[in-house]
């Protein structure tokens, strides 16, 4: 074999091994999920420690913490049946308040919302609710 040609093959051939090893990997694909979504690691702090975290009303442990969601390929939120995708952290102290994050799912001509990869849950904050202003009698 020419030299220069064995000198141009076994580089590439290396290379060539060691990407499709690394592509290759279950390592690197993401967890696949019910009804075609994957996988997506958000990470939930607060500002104070030990807060205890609801998503969808269910309790999944206390901040800091690392919360899987299974949303679409492209990223949002994934409707498995609710308009809705509910992030609650609740207080530790008396003079804190619980915090919420309402995301949308989307739907028939409705819009969904991208899954963030972090969320930071200020309790010392009054909560953004809706307010109704009542007529005075």
């Amino acid at each position: 074999m020419n030299p220069i040609l064995r000198f141009l093959i076994l580089p590439t051939g290396i290379l060539a091994a060691f990407l499709l090893i690394g592509f290759a990997s279950p390592g690197n694909r993401p967890e696949k999920g019910p009804d075609g979504t994957i996988a997506y690691f958000v990470e939930i702090e607060s500002s104070q420690p030990e807060a205890r975290v609801e998503a969808n009303g269910d309790n999944v442990g206390k901040t800091p913490l690392t919360l899987k969601i299974f949303g679409d390929k492209d990223g949002t939120f994934h409707n498995f049946g609710s308009q809705q995708y509910v992030i609650q952290v609740f207080p530790v102290k008396t003079n804190q308040f619980v915090q919420t994050k309402i995301f949308r799912t989307g739907g028939w001509f409705s819009q969904e919302d991208r899954i963030p990869k972090r969320l930071y849950f200020d309790l010392n904050q009054k909560s953004e609710g809706f307010s109704v202003d009542l007529p005075k009698y």
